[in-house]
C-alpha cells in the first residue's frame, strides 16, 4: 500500500508539474502577445506583400515611362511639322495674318497638351492587388455576428430557365476571394460563374445538355475550386461521379472518382477530398487519384444511431479534421472527430420540426473557428446558427414564412461566406442566390 501510495504521489507531482508548465506558457503569451505564431505569419505576409508591391510599382513605372516617351515623341513630331511650315512660309514670303494666327493657335495647343497631359491608360492593377491583400485578412465569424435582414439577389431571380441571368434549382455554391460566385445549377446541368457586381453569368462547366459524356454533367449538386491545379471539382450527382474540370477554357472534364452518389464535397489543407455519398449513407476521404477512399463518417447502413447516417448531403472539415455532415433525413447535423467510430449530434436530432431545437432536412453547412455551426434548414426556409454546446439554435436569416421576398426563402440549400463575412444562400425553388451583408453596426 505504501509503495502504491508513493507511486500515486509521484504521478500527482508530475500532474502538478504539467499544470505549472501550462500556467507558465499561458503567462508568457499574456506578457508577450507579439510572440504568438500568427504574428510571424503576419510578418511574412507583410514582407511578401511589400516585395510584390515593389515589383508591381516598378512594372508600372516602366509602363508609365514608355507612355511618357511616346507622348513626348508625338508632341515633338507635331512641333517639328509646325516649325517646318513656319520656315517654309518665311522662305517663300507667302503668309498672311490668318496663317500666323493658325500657327499660334496650334503652338498654344501643343503647349497646353504638354502642361496638361491626358490620363495614361494603365490598368489599375495596384488597386486589385491591394484589395487582394485586404481580403486575405479574413473576417472571423462568432456567436455575435449578425447579418442584414434583407438579402440582395446576386445571381438568378429571373425565373426558372437556362438564360445567362437565370438558374434552375441551384444547389450548392463556392465564393472566391474576389466575391465571384460559382453555382451548381442543378436542373440546367452546368456550373455557372457570376462575377461581383454583374447580373449576367457564364457557363464554366457542362451546359451541353444532360448526359455522361466528358463535356456534360447530370444534375450537379456541389462545386469547389482546387487552386493548386486551377480546376473545379464537381459533384456530378446524376452520373454518380466526381469530375475535375479545368478553370481556364475547360471544354471537358475528367472523372476522378466513379461509382459514388456524391452530393457534397470539400477539401482540407492537405488536399484530401471528403465526399458525402447519399446512397451508401457515408462520407469518404480520398486522396486525389484514388477511387476507393476511407470511410470517415457513417458506413453502417441507413439509420439514426450515432454510428449511422441517413442520406447525408453536405460536408465540412475543420482544422482538426473533424467532419461535420448534414444528416438530411435524420434532421440533424453530426460531427465525427478524426478517427472516431461514431459521431455526435451538434444540431437538431429532436425529430423533424420547426422549433429552435429542431431541423427539417438540413443541407448546406459551415463551421466557424469557435465551433459554431451554420446550416440551411431547407424545409423550414431559414438559416440557423447552433453555437457550440447549445441545445437549441437561432435563426440568422429567413424564418419569415415561405416566399420570394428579400427576407424570405423557398428551399434554401447552399450556404457559404466570403472573406468579409457576408453570407450567400442558394434557393432551390426561388432559383436565385441571395447575399446577406455582414451587419457591422
Amino acid at each position: 500500500m505504501n509503495e502504491h501510495h508513493n507511486e500515486l504521489s509521484e504521478q500527482l507531482n508530475q500532474t502538478e508539474d504539467h499544470f505549472n508548465e501550462l500556467k507558465m506558457e499561458i503567462d508568457a503569451q499574456k506578457r508577450n502577445p507579439c510572440n504568438h505564431t500568427f504574428m510571424k505569419q503576419i510578418d511574412e505576409w507583410e514582407n511578401q506583400s511589400i516585395e510584390k508591391i515593389h515589383q508591381l510599382a516598378n512594372e508600372i513605372r516602366l509602363e508609365l515611362s514608355s507612355n511618357v516617351t511616346r507622348f513626348a515623341t508625338d508632341l515633338d513630331t507635331k512641333l517639328k511639322q509646325l516649325t517646318k511650315e513656319v520656315i517654309q512660309c518665311r522662305q517663300e514670303q507667302d503668309f498672311i495674318d490668318t496663317d500666323i494666327q493658325r500657327c499660334n493657335e496650334e503652338l498654344k495647343q501643343l503647349k497646353d497638351t504638354l502642361n496638361s497631359p491626358p490620363d495614361f491608360i494603365i490598368e489599375n492593377e495596384q488597386t486589385s492587388f491591394i484589395n487582394k491583400i485586404r481580403l486575405s485578412l479574413k473576417v472571423t465569424l462568432n456567436a455575435n455576428t449578425k447579418w442584414m435582414k434583407n438579402g440582395v439577389t446576386v445571381a438568378g431571380g429571373n425565373g426558372q430557365d437556362n438564360g445567362m441571368n437565370q438558374l434552375s434549382n441551384p444547389h450548392s455554391l463556392y465564393v472566391d476571394d474576389d466575391q465571384t460566385v460559382y453555382i451548381a445549377d442543378f436542373s440546367n446541368n452546368r456550373i455557372m460563374k457570376v462575377k461581383y457586381g454583374e447580373t449576367i453569368g457564364e457557363v464554366v462547366a457542362g451546359g451541353n445538355g444532360q448526359g455522361k459524356s466528358s463535356n456534360q454533367l447530370s444534375n450537379p449538386t456541389d462545386v469547389i475550386i482546387d487552386k493548386v491545379n486551377d480546376s473545379f471539382i464537381i459533384c456530378d450527382f446524376g452520373n454518380k461521379r466526381v469530375v475535375r474540370w479545368p478553370r481556364q477554357n475547360g471544354k471537358n472534364g475528367e472523372t476522378v472518382i466513379s461509382n459514388i452518389r456524391c452530393h457534397g464535397l470539400t477539401m482540407d489543407e492537405n488536399r484530401f477530398l471528403y465526399v458525402a455519398d447519399s446512397e451508401k449513407h457515408e462520407v469518404r476521404r480520398f486522396r486525389i487519384g484514388e477511387n476507393k477512399g476511407t470511410i470517415v463518417a457513417g458506413g453502417n447502413g441507413s439509420g439514426n444511431r450515432l454510428d449511422q447516417l441517413y442520406y447525408p448531403t453536405y460536408v465540412f472539415v475543420d482544422r482538426e479534421h473533424s467532419v461535420y455532415v448534414s444528416d438530411r433525413c435524420n434532421h440533424r447535423v453530426m460531427k465525427w472527430m478524426k478517427d472516431a467510430k461514431q459521431g455526435m449530434i451538434v444540431a437538431g436530432g429532436q425529430g423533424q420540426g420547426n422549433s429552435l431545437t429542431q431541423l427539417s432536412h438540413p443541407d448546406g453547412i459551415f463551421v466557424d473557428q469557435s465551433g459554431n455551426v451554420y446550416m440551411s434548414d431547407r424545409w423550414n426556409d431559414r438559416i440557423m446558427r447552433w453555437c457550440q454546446g447549445a441545445t437549441q439554435g437561432s435563426v440568422i436569416a429567413g424564418g419569415n414564412d415561405r416566399g420570394n421576398q428579400l427576407d424570405q426563402f423557398y428551399g434554401p440549400i447552399g450556404l457559404s461566406f466570403d472573406r468579409e463575412g457576408n453570407m450567400y444562400v442558394t434557393e432551390d425553388n426561388n432559383h436565385r442566390v441571395q447575399k446577406f451583408n455582414n451587419d457591422q453596426s
